[in-house]
């Protein structure tokens, strides 16, 4: 195992890389380095806004981007930071001595309160310029403001809780017309729901806040200066509008629940966080005499919202007696303490203080600490000058303070995107594990980190925690590169190794059935891992030796199975005479190659079941590479065990309709062995024509002839068309079969003529039978009585063949009167044709002056012309035009030689009368007179009318215009 482990590192050693972007120095055991790159920004950022008030600054709230402070006595500013050069200046208009004591700005920015220390109230809208005072709120001076974020719009308020200096708690609602400035006050109502008390009695109302948890349940936090007060109730849907009467309502008659802290700083103020894309508060932190409580907020508790709350002391530098803090602003992780010079930021999981920020004493004493909870901006003020703090990733240093407190999920979920803490995070708890003896989780946490991977093997060897060994190395290997093959190649052989002893191990312990059935599973699901896949088949070899060597058969053949090795599964099946093992191997997978070479193997133990299997593989088996196995089969089997073979070749010739060669000569040499009944049927399902037998002739007529087949072997010489083979071997069975093959050949009367003769001669001399010697003649009109007397031995007696001689002489007469019938009938014919000859001879055809050629459209009589039944005329010259180009090349080749004959003939006369009789003249010896030529010529041209004749029919495809003068026929169009 130690080499194992030298090996692996070496391996890690040649192959590591140093990550991207990072020193390749210094890398003690991680793959990582510690040290920045470059300074970071703090979490807290602040800036000094560039605004120089004209007077004091006496108030400033913030919320969606909207801000606003007083100024001086009588100056509200509103600055949308949207558009921070375009300010708003607003007058209070008053004449008195009053000064603004407290201002509350709503969460959608538009609905502004302000409080005068005259117990007075105005109201300001952001869309209007104009300040209104609220006449029913008169008297009393305001502490805190309940904004409803669930009603509340841009011109409405929706019912909002209103807490004043003496401890009453009052519900109103102010709206703002949309037809004008005002329809009426804007305060629609003002009514007291609540007083809130201590020890001492009634005490001020230092904050209020509304949530809405599920199903319709409110939560109301109100706090004094040493109470944190809490009201929970339902409001029935729909009647939201009405207001939250109804939740105060119920402890009218006892004090609802609250937390309550001895100290006090003479005022108390509570914040929230909310994170992104949320409605409702996560958290919260009440600032009070004690210190801070923290805790976060459960909305599906059904008494009280607050959960997992704790109390941070304050730090030791603060002395509430002297320096109290003044106000209080949560983020995520932290909350700032506001005091008079400076600010501290406190880490709400561990108390500590991470930042503090001290201010110069120029700018004055700071004032108010407050945060915009839309854009996550903390704004602070002294009456000289205004500060922004931006928080900048915050998280960043949280996984350390949660890897602290080991709680690892959450610090392994802040670092999930630097890794370099992530490796540190996951080693403190892999080493947390470790020493708790929890060692499986130990290993899956060793497994992802940068640690040298022989220190983490070797800590656990010495541990005797094989299992979380085996753990760890599964991890790791899971987390490997497809690269990094020399690794995965060493970690999956050491695995393999492992689980063989354990299952070794296991198996022989009754007690551990249960263990071993897990690890076995294990075992198998790591051999068929896809990702473990290319490095087992590449190293195949060793992996069987492992198993070999662990005498491990049965995870030998499921190995073999997973590396689709079937040929060693099936020879392992085949060795130990699990033949039927072996055959649904092959039956399942499917491989042709395998079947073809342990089908000689299992057809000797189990035919039937094999030959099953064949038929099932259907067309995919090539019959020709399995008939090894049957010749061997079959030369060594019974006759029912013969039948298997001949039922696959039935198959292949039935079924799958095979046509090679072997494969009919094969079930062939079956038949003629076992089956000699389907031979013949098989031969004449298999037809006659020998263009569409698929066997082999000559082989199948010298098989049938040495296994005696008669009957085959008359079948196979009808088939070669050696007929006077056919006739003498049918002979030899029977005298029909003979009959059958003699009228085969049709066309030949005079081979049939001669088979019918061997038959007679056979039926004569050698069966003596004269009966049937006479019914040949009756069977083939080919023999007479004449052919077959040569035959009959001379004592035979004139009664046997007088009946046949006289159907013979009958037969004859018949013929000699038909001949006759046939002669005065063709007289007659002869006689109706010469009449016909002579009629035509005299029929004619009258011509009009004035007729036209169907062709050219000149008069008819001005040259040689046709005139045909159908009525149509032409010249001669026209009607050889039209059809010269439609006749044959042979017989425009013999118009033309008659042409050139006729021109020969008509030589120029000098006289002006010739003999009457000169186209009759012979011209010489071997030549056609004058007229013989022009019917020759008439023949050719007049034979029929060129329009209504077939030459008419046979040229309705062609062009109008020859394809060949088509381009000049639309040149001349242009």
């Amino acid at each position: 195992m130690a080499s194992i482990l030298d090996e692996y590192e070496d391996s890690l050693h040649r192959s590591a890389s140093v990550p991207q972007g990072r020193a390749s120095v210094g890398i003690p055991h991680s793959g990582y380095v510690n040290a920045r790159l470059e300074k970071e920004t703090p979490i807290f950022n602040k800036q000094r806004i560039d605004f120089a008030p004209p007077e004091k600054i006496n108030s400033l709230v913030v919320s969606s981007n909207q801000l606003c402070m007083s100024l001086g006595k009588d100056t509200l500013l509103r600055i949308d930071l949207g558009k921070p050069d375009e300010p708003n200046q607003v007058e209070l208009g008053r004449k008195d001595e009053a000064k603004v004591y407290k201002m509350f700005l709503d969460h959608t920015g538009s609905h502004l309160l302000i409080a005068l220390n005259t117990s007075e109230c105005l109201y300001l809208n952001r869309s209007v310029q104009k300040v209104r005072a609220l006449s029913r709120w008169k008297g009393h001076l305001i502490e805190s403001v309940g904004w409803n974020k669930f009603l509340g719009t841009e011109t409405n308020t929706g019912p909002i809780l209103v807490g004043t200096s003496q401890g009453q708690i009052y519900e109103a609602e102010i709206s703002v017309s949309e037809g004008s400035l005002f329809s009426t006050n804007p305060d629609q109502y003002f009514r007291q729901v609540y007083t809130l008390e201590e020890e001492s009695g009634p005490a001020p109302v230092c904050c209020l806040e509304i949530e809405r948890g599920i199903e319709g349940k409110f939560f109301i936090i109100a706090t004094t200066r040493k109470r944190l007060f809490q009201f929970v109730g339902k409001v029935p849907e729909g009647t939201e509008q009405q207001g939250f009467s109804s939740i105060f309502a119920v402890h009218a008659d006892h004090l609802p629940s609250f937390r309550e802290f001895p100290a006090n700083l003479g005022f108390s103020e509570i914040a929230f966080y909310t994170p992104k894309l949320r409605s409702s508060p996560r958290s919260f932190a009440w600032m009070m005499g004690n210190g801070v409580l923290y805790g976060t907020l459960d909305y599906s508790r059904p008494d009280s919202i607050l959960s997992d709350e704790r109390v941070w002391v304050y730090p030791a530098d603060i002395d509430i007696t002297v320096n109290k803090p003044i106000s209080i602003v949560l983020t995520q992780f932290h909350f700032l303490l506001l005091l008079s010079d400076r600010v501290k930021a406190v880490c709400t999981l561990n108390g500590q203080v991470v930042f503090q920020d001290l201010f110069l004493e120029k700018f004055g004493s700071l004032t108010r600490m407050i945060k915009d909870p839309t854009v996550q901006q903390i704004w602070i003020h002294t009456e000289k000058v205004v500060f922004r703090y931006h928080v900048q990733r915050e998280s960043r240093d949280v996984w350390k303070m949660y890897m602290n407190m080991n709680k690892f999920d959450l610090a392994k979920e802040y670092c999930k995107d630097r890794p370099e803490c992530l490796d540190i995070v996951l080693a403190k708890e892999a080493e947390h594990c470790f020493q708790n003896k929890r060692y499986l989780d130990s290993a899956k946490c060793y497994a992802l980190t940068q640690n040298y991977f022989e220190e983490i093997a070797l800590k656990f060897i010495e541990a005797k925690q094989e299992e979380a060994l085996m753990e760890f190395l599964i991890k790791k290997l899971s987390n490997l590169k497809p690269s990094e093959k020399t690794q995965t190649t060493l970690l999956t052989t050491w695995l393999t190794e492992l689980y063989l002893n354990w299952l070794g191990i296991l198996q022989g312990d009754p007690s551990q059935r249960n263990l071993y059935l897990d690890t076995r599973e294990k075992f198998r699901t790591f051999l068929s891992s896809p990702k473990n896949k290319d490095c087992l088949f590449n190293n195949r070899a060793s992996i069987y030796e492992l198993l070999a060597s662990h005498g491990d058969t049965e995870h030998m053949v499921y190995f073999a199975v997973i590396m689709q090795d079937y040929e060693r599964v099936v020879a392992h099946h085949c060795q130990h005479d699990e033949y039927d093992e072996a055959l649904n191997v092959l039956s399942r997978h499917r491989d042709e190659k395998l079947f073809y070479k342990f089908s000689p193997v299992l057809i000797q133990h189990i035919p039937k079941k094999v030959v099953d299997a064949w038929i099932s593989m259907g067309s995919r088996l090539d019959a020709r590479n399995l008939i090894p196995a049957l010749v061997n089969y079959s030369q060594s089997a019974s006759t029912q065990q013969i039948n298997e073979a001949i039922r696959y070749m039935e198959f292949c010739v039935y079924q799958l309709e095979e046509t090679q060669q072997a494969i009919h000569n094969y079930l062939l040499s079956l038949y003629a062995l076992c089956r000699p009944d389907s031979l013949l049927s098989y031969l004449e399902q298999a037809g006659t024509n020998p263009n569409r037998i698929h066997y082999d002739l000559k082989y199948a007529l010298r098989l049938c002839a040495e296994h005696g087949h008669h009957r085959a072997c008359v079948h196979i010489y009808k088939v070669m068309e050696l007929y006077e083979e056919a006739v003498d071997l049918a002979l030899q069975v029977d005298v029909d079969l003979a009959k059958t093959c003699a009228d085969l050949p049709e066309d030949d009367e005079e081979l049939r003529k001669k088979l019918w003769l061997k038959i007679a001669r056979h039926v004569v001399q050698e069966e003596k039978d004269v009966k049937k010697a006479m019914a040949c003649l009756s069977s083939c009109a080919l023999l007479k009585i004449e052919d077959v007397l040569p035959f009959f031995p001379d004592f035979v007696t004139i009664d046997h063949f007088k009946e046949a001689i006289c159907n013979s002489l009958e037969d004859y007469n018949k013929h000699i009167e038909e001949l006759k019938r046939e002669m005065e009938e063709a007289t007659q014919s002869a006689k109706r044709i010469r009449e016909d000859i002579q009629e035509m001879r005299n029929k004619y055809g009258s011509v009009e002056p004035q007729e036209k050629c169907a062709v050219c459209d000149f008069p008819l009589l001005n040259r040689p012309f046709y005139l045909f039944l159908c009525g149509h005329m032409f010249h001669y010259d026209c009607l050889l035009q039209a059809v010269f180009p439609n006749l044959p090349a042979y017989k425009q080749a013999k118009l033309e030689d008659l042409q050139k004959k006729l021109a020969a003939t008509s030589q120029p006369s000098k006289s002006h009368h010739r003999p009457k009789d000169a186209d009759t003249i012979s011209l010489g010896k071997g030549q056609q007179s004058r007229e013989q030529i022009k019917a020759d010529i008439d023949d050719i041209v007049a034979a029929e009318c060129v329009y209504c004749g077939e030459l008419m029919i046979r040229s309705i495809d062609k062009p109008f215009i020859d394809p060949q003068k088509y381009e000049e026929e639309m040149q001349s169009w242009l």
